[in-house]
């Protein structure tokens, strides 16, 4: 079994003493005798086998072997005061891992800036952020396997929470057919390749489709194939808008200026009340979606 050669406590000291200067300003400082620190130092010396510090007159300087440990000893105490930090969070109540889950087709700016301003705050909590179909979704749901699920449908038996209606607009390439029409009709999407952003059985389910769909069950993929010029798409302006400006996609003049529209819905699935990292979460959500 390995055992080590030092103590945190003398690597403590030995930095204290570069800090301050010398041995005597260290030990006012830490409130101890210079003896003690000057033999703490010596013993941790003799245990390494090298010279951290050499003395002269009255104060201390580090040796070239003696600004390598410097750098790594301060990383060793750092790591262990964010240790017992992490306990004294967790031991008021603190969560250590919020997991959340996001529908693939809703727009998630405001849910960024939520956790931007967290980060600022989380105090050591991690966060899982995973992008999920409606089917996956419900499943999260049912097996309470998220603190938060942002979805666009309402689900019996947890808490949701309407943040944000969301505007979907169909929109495909500047060299597909249908940029050519003044006017576009449901008749001639119709005939046209629906790219459905979607999983299985719920691209049958919803909206009206097209007669020839192809089932994408990822944004970037359902962008990446519009962009080549492959069907048309209906999907959130927020999401589309920079490459509408940027003139990569077009959106299709529809007749009526019919839109569809779609809710982002927080879901809560556990029965308990979120703990006090979830509620701070909570709130920053809140005021970044009533601000979208």
């Amino acid at each position: 079994m390995y055992r080590p050669k030092s103590t945190l406590e003398q690597w403590r000291i030995f930095q204290a003493v570069v800090d301050h200067g010398g041995y005597a300003q260290a030990a006012e400082i830490l409130n101890k005798s210079q003896s003690s620190l000057n033999h703490a130092v010596a013993k941790l010396q003799q245990g390494l086998g090298i010279a951290l510090l050499e003395v002269k007159g009255r104060k201390a300087y580090l040796t070239p072997e003696g600004e390598v440990f410097l750098r790594r000893s301060r990383q060793l105490t750092q790591g262990i005061e964010e240790l017992e930090l992490l306990a004294d969070v967790l031991a008021s109540g603190w969560e250590s891992l919020l997991r959340i889950v996001v529908e693939a087709s809703l727009p998630r700016q405001p849910l960024y800036q939520a956790l931007s301003d967290f980060s600022q705050r989380s105090r050591g909590c991690r966060i899982h952020l995973i992008e999920a179909q409606p089917a996956g979704c419900q499943a999260v749901i049912t097996k309470q396997a998220a603190d938060m699920v942002f979805a666009s449908q309402t689900y019996a038996g947890v808490t949701c929470l309407p943040l944000l209606t969301t505007v979907y607009v169909p929109v495909c390439a500047p060299e597909h057919p249908l940029t050519g029409l003044n006017e576009v009709t449901a008749y001639d999407l119709d005939s046209e390749l629906e790219l459905v952003l979607a999983e299985g059985k719920e691209a049958e389910q919803g909206w009206e489709r097209a007669k020839q769909r192809w089932v994408i069950n990822h944004l970037h993929d359902t962008l990446s194939l519009l962009r080549r010029g492959v069907g048309f798409a209906w999907l959130p302006l927020e999401v589309v808008t920079p490459l509408l400006e940027a003139r990569l996609l077009i959106r299709l003049p529809m007749a009526n200026q019919a839109l569809r529209k779609r809710f982002t819905h927080l879901i809560l699935p556990h029965a308990t009340p979120p703990g006090p990292a979830a509620s701070l979460l909570l709130t920053l959500i809140r005021q970044h979606y009533t601000a979208a």
